[in-house]
């Protein structure tokens, strides 16, 4: 339920190859490509693009070893769905007044109302925006994942490590494309 209302939200999500043989950063396969290829390559990704996905993960290659053990080293899924269902409950909640009931399609106003940081998170969030050249929209995308990361904590407020994370979620379009 929760995938297919992403799903519907976002449309398709685009599946971030890093270079043309598909390799770069594979740790069992080595990258055929020379630098200028990768780079290249990676300009055809543009900023405002980007900057409209919230969240930038890295998936690395999983061993086959791994994906048929039996010992699942993993959260379970039923206590993720619990984290994630109360967070909805929050989210609902927090905009029962209004026509939005999700922190991704909250507007600028209803961030600055509902994601306010203290010192030490704003800090965080000014020194990643200076350093790593955030566009006003990815700021406030970084707030709205932040928030989103409380409320699977159960956090009322942002704390300083859900701006970190968040941050680290919008960090490689910065790594790979820069």
């Amino acid at each position: 339920m929760i995938v297919q209302a992403l799903l519907d939200h976002v449309g398709r999500l685009p599946k971030g190859i890093p270079c043309p043989c598909g390799y770069y950063g594979d740790v069992k396969r080595d990258c055929r490509c020379s630098t200028r290829q990768i780079e290249n390559y990676r300009q055809k990704i543009s900023g405002p693009l980007l900057d409209r996905i919230d969240l930038h993960v890295e998936v690395p290659l999983v061993d086959f070893r791994e994906l048929s053990s039996d010992t699942n080293i993993g959260e379970k899924s039923e206590t993720i769905r619990k984290r994630v269902v109360a967070a909805r409950g929050i989210q609902i909640e927090r905009f029962r007044k209004f026509s939005n009931s999700t922190n991704l399609a909250m507007g600028s106003r209803q961030v600055r109302q509902h994601c306010k940081l203290t010192p030490e998170a704003n800090g965080y969030l000014e020194h990643a925006m200076e350093e790593m050249n955030f566009s006003a929209r990815a700021h406030d995308r970084i707030l709205k994942v932040a928030r989103t990361l409380a409320d699977l904590a159960g956090a009322i407020d942002i704390r300083p490590n859900d701006i970190l994370e968040a941050i680290q979620y919008r960090s490689l379009d910065r790594k790979l494309f820069s």
